[in-house]
């Protein structure tokens, strides 16, 4: 069965390059989020095996959204995506218990690497 993921950037474009590096991979993109508020709801909804998360977003920025869905579903898979220079940011994504982050633009090797990673 094809692993369900959630992808979560405020970029259409940037949505858009991983979702085709996940389908050409045989992942299912279940559903897609512009901010962290959609991100919880369609999370709830879909309940994907694993989610990619954008780090700065309007509404509510992917480090938030993230510690509010670790706290329904303390199993939760989120690879969060960051531009180059937000280390500062992707630490606190760890600590708030991101799995692993993938820094745009995105290699697919990479993205791979991270979600195998992840899911193993």
């Amino acid at each position: 069965m094809a692993v369900k993921v959630l992808i979560v950037d405020d970029a259409a474009f940037m949505r858009m390059m991983i979702k085709d590096i996940l389908t050409k991979n045989k992942f299912e993109v279940v559903a897609e989020a512009s901010d962290g508020l959609q991100a919880i709801n369609l999370y709830k909804e879909h309940s994907p095996d694993l989610v990619t998360m954008d780090i700065t977003m309007p509404e509510m920025d992917g480090i938030t959204s993230l510690k509010e869905i670790k706290k329904m579903d303390p199993n939760a898979k989120v690879i969060m995506c960051s531009a180059m220079g937000q280390q500062a940011m992707v630490i606190d994504a760890i600590q708030a218990g991101a799995k692993d982050f993938i820094v745009k633009p995105f290699q697919a090797d990479r993205v791979l690497e991270a979600i195998n990673k992840t899911l193993s």
